[in-house]
């Protein structure tokens, strides 16, 4: 039996691809060099609003300048999505930073000390 996925996963999915993209090639960042990723959409249930979760690499003391241009831009964004994506409605779009990957990395650096710890007993 295959697995089946709501609606709204699937346009979160699709809107994650084409913002990426976007993101890519039509936003100029203040820093060159700057890899911005879309690192995950939330749609609410009745498909109105998006919240998209970014991350930077390399880290920058910029992050709160790039989300603010992200969310200044979203309208910009929301149109080329709907251009590209074969949706009545496209949803309403609201940036903000994952901080996942860096708790994920602070999360591992204390698991490898306290393993390290217990080696040395």
């Amino acid at each position: 039996m295959a697995k089946e996925f709501s609606r709204s996963s699937r346009v979160a999915e699709q809107i994650q691809r084409e913002l990426a993209d976007l993101i890519k090639h039509e936003i100029d960042l203040p820093e060159s060099g700057l890899m911005v990723t879309v690192s995950g959409v939330d749609v609410s249930r009745d498909l109105s609003y998006a919240k998209v979760y970014i991350t930077v690499m390399p880290d920058t003391d910029k992050l709160g300048e790039i989300i603010k241009l992200l969310n200044k831009a979203a309208g910009y964004l929301r149109h080329h999505v709907g251009q590209r994506v074969t949706m009545r409605h496209i949803p309403e779009l609201r940036f903000y930073y994952d901080s996942s990957i860096e708790e994920g990395a602070r999360m591992s650096a204390l698991i490898n000390d306290a393993v390290a710890k217990d080696n040395k007993q």
